[in-house]
C-alpha cells in the first residue's frame, strides 16, 4: 500500500507517492524517479510504478516517487515535456523527495539511495550528482545522460566525478537509448572519476525491457534477474 502527499518546489505543488515496509524501523530508504510514460499518464495510473514502489517497500524499503514532470499542465503533450526539461528544476524536485523521505520517522537518513527506469535512469545518475548524501545509485537503462536538457546545463556525464556513492548499472544490448556504444562512455566517465560501479548488460533485451505494461519491451527473465541484483546491491550498501 502506499499513500500519496504533496510536496512544494518553488511554488509548484509536486504529487509524491510514499511507500512504507512493514515494521517500526528505522528503515532505508530510496528515492524512485518514474519511467517517461508516467509524464503523461501519471503516478497512480501507471501499474508498473506502483509495483516498483511495492517491490522495494517489500524488500525494507521506504520509497517515495515523485511526479518530476509537475511543471506542465497534466494534459500538455508529452513532447512539448520532453523538449523543455530542465535539470535545474529536477534537482529541486529529488531534494524535495530526498528532504521528505529522510524527514519521515521511520527512516533511517543515512541510509539512502536514488534509482529509476529509462528517463528516470538518467534523472538518478543527474541526483547522485547532486546529492553527496546518497549512499547508492541505480540507473535502469537511463539515455541521454550524455545531452544537456532546456536549461543549458552541464551533461551529467561530465559530472561523473561529483557522485560519491556505488552506482549499479542494467542495461539492455539491443537498447539504442542508450545504445552499448553510449554505456561504454558512462562507463569510462565512472571509471574516470574513480567511482565505484558495477555495470550488468542483458542480451535479447532492449529498452524498457523491466516494464510489463509493453509485451513488446518485456523480456520476463532478465527483468526478474535485474531485481534481485537491485536489491542485493542496496542491501550491501543500505542494510
Amino acid at each position: 500500500m502506499y499513500r500519496s502527499e504533496c510536496l512544494d518546489v518553488q511554488g509548484h505543488t509536486m504529487p509524491t507517492l510514499v511507500f512504507e515496509p512493514e515494521g517500526a524501523g528505522p528503515h532505508p530508504g530510496v528515492v524512485i524517479a518514474q519511467h517517461l510514460p508516467v509524464a503523461h499518464a501519471g503516478l497512480e495510473k501507471d501499474p508498473f510504478t506502483i509495483d516498483v514502489g511495492e517491490r522495494y517497500a517489500a524488500a525494507g524499503y521506504a520509497g517515495v516517487i515523485p511526479f518530476i514532470f509537475h511543471w506542465w499542465p497534466e494534459d500538455e503533450d508529452i513532447m512539448v515535456k520532453r523538449e523543455a526539461f530542465r535539470d535545474d528544476w529536477t534537482v529541486a524536485d529529488l531534494n524535495a523527495a530526498y528532504q521528505y523521505l529522510a524527514g519521515m520517522s521511520a527512516v533511517d537518513a543515512n541510509r539512502i539511495g536514488i534509482l529509476g527506469h529509462c528517463w528516470g535512469g538518467r534523472v538518478a545518475w543527474l541526483g547522485a550528482c547532486n546529492n553527496p548524501d546518497y549512499k547508492a545509485c541505480i540507473v535502469f537503462y537511463g539515455g541521454r545522460v550524455k545531452l544537456a536538457f532546456a536549461d543549458g546545463g552541464t551533461p551529467p556525464i561530465e559530472l561523473a566525478d561529483r557522485i560519491t556513492c556505488p552506482v549499479l548499472g542494467i542495461f539492455g544490448n539491443e537498447d539504442q537509448g542508450p545504445s552499448p556504444e553510449e554505456v561504454n562512455d558512462y562507463e569510462a566517465a565512472l571509471k574516470k572519476a574513480g567511482v565505484s560501479y558495477e555495470f550488468h548488460r542483458y542480451d535479447g533485451a532492449g529498452h524498457g525491457f523491466q516494464d510489463f505494461n509493453d509485451s513488446n519491451r518485456y523480456r520476463k527473465d532478465q527483468s526478474e534477474d535485474t531485481w534481485g541484483k537491485a536489491i542485493a546491491f542496496l542491501d550491501r550498501h543500505l542494510k
